[in-house]
């Protein structure tokens, strides 16, 4: 009873404050989060900012560009966040350009949920697609739909995409879809089928499969994809599939006539080649900056700084311990027959002296 008063009593004292301030001071006072804790958890999306299905809708129909880039980690999310992409795609090219695969196969559904999770902590704003990886929903479209369901419930995902249009494909699509889950669609070339395309092949070269990729791409508009991802064909093949659909396409090596454009975030930013890439790499990719020489410079000066000692300095070693501590510490451990550590001590201490008052 005394603990229920006491409970009551602090209640009361919430309620009584008739001001401006009434609800944020009762919803402290129910609250177990501490008022200035550090961590505070994720912070609820702002619908006026996340880009969602009906912002790219908007988008598509005033003929404005969509973009969309890879980003597979909470750095490249932020980075992408930070420049306002439209798209944020956590793509299975992670098992290349992250893990250092020579293929888009071997990454697993737990691999790309641990990418989803980071992505989605630091997007914000963009729309968050999740690759399902080869192996996942192939099946059926039972495990098509446990696999989407997955990518939402535990990826932290707006979206999902799965490639290929065969007949199989587009039926997990529409199941996906059916299950309330927003789909894109990918033709083209599709890396998971590299074992009957033969390699990474551009697609739509001669008549049958540039129909081919134009009706494939319709299908999965009939099923209720948002959008088709059109890889690797030639630049006329995919103005025909944007003219036929009225869903957005994107593009990736597919020329400049799509409704958008994606390409991969290491890629982009001329970071170095990963397996694939190093022997092979696509006639599409632009560089817009060269990260990777930055990243070895950078490596490289900090190697040298460590080895001829002039890292850390001063500067970057700021806690401090004063001159009374500093005696009472060397006497403790002379006392401890540590005399060996007490003199590293006080040379140490003798030395940052000495440069401050050079700095100085």
């Amino acid at each position: 009873m005394a603990s229920f008063s006491s409970i009551s009593k602090t209640l009361r004292g919430c309620l009584v404050k008739r001001n401006s301030n009434f609800m944020p001071t009762l919803s402290r006072c129910m609250s177990n989060v501490p008022e200035s804790s550090v961590y505070g958890g994720p912070q609820p999306q702002n619908p006026n900012q996340r880009v969602t299905l009906t912002n790219l809708r908007q988008k598509y129909k005033k003929n404005e560009s969509i973009t969309m880039v890879t980003a597979y980690d909470y750095p490249s999310a932020v980075h992408l966040d930070t420049a306002g992409i439209d798209i944020c795609l956590v793509g299975d090219s992670a098992s290349m350009v992250v893990h250092g695969h020579d293929t888009t196969l071997p990454i697993t559904m737990d691999e790309m949920l641990v990418h989803c999770r980071a992505v989605a902590r630091g997007a914000k704003r963009p729309l968050l697609v999740g690759d399902l990886p080869f192996g996942t929903y192939e099946s059926s479209a039972q495990q098509a739909v446990d696999t989407a369901v997955r990518v939402l419930k535990e990826g932290g995902m707006d979206a999902i995409k799965l490639e290929g249009g065969a007949p199989s494909r587009i039926t997990a699509a529409k199941a996906i879809v059916e299950a309330g889950i927003a789909v894109m669609g990918h033709v083209g070339l599709t890396p998971q089928a590299i074992s009957v395309l033969g390699g990474f092949r551009p697609q739509g070269r001669n008549v049958d499969s540039a129909v081919k990729v134009v009706e494939t791409a319709m299908a999965l508009q009939e099923v209720g994809c948002f959008s088709v991802v059109l890889e690797c064909v030639p630049a006329p093949v995919a103005a025909a599939a944007t003219s036929a659909l009225k869903i957005p396409t994107i593009g990736i090596g597919a020329g400049p006539f799509c409704s958008g454009q994606v390409l991969v975030y290491h890629d982009l930013l001329g970071m170095l080649q990963h397996p694939h890439h190093a022997k092979v790499t696509p006639k599409f990719c632009k560089q817009y900056s060269h990260v990777g020489d930055i990243i070895n410079k950078a490596l490289l000066e900090y190697k040298e700084e460590v080895t001829n000692g002039s890292f850390p300095s001063l500067a970057h070693s700021p806690y401090k311990i004063c001159a009374k501590e500093i005696d009472a510490f060397t006497h403790q451990l002379q006392k401890s027959g540590l005399g060996d550590a007490a003199s590293a001590a006080a040379d140490a201490a003798q030395k940052f002296v000495a440069t401050k008052s050079q700095d100085e």
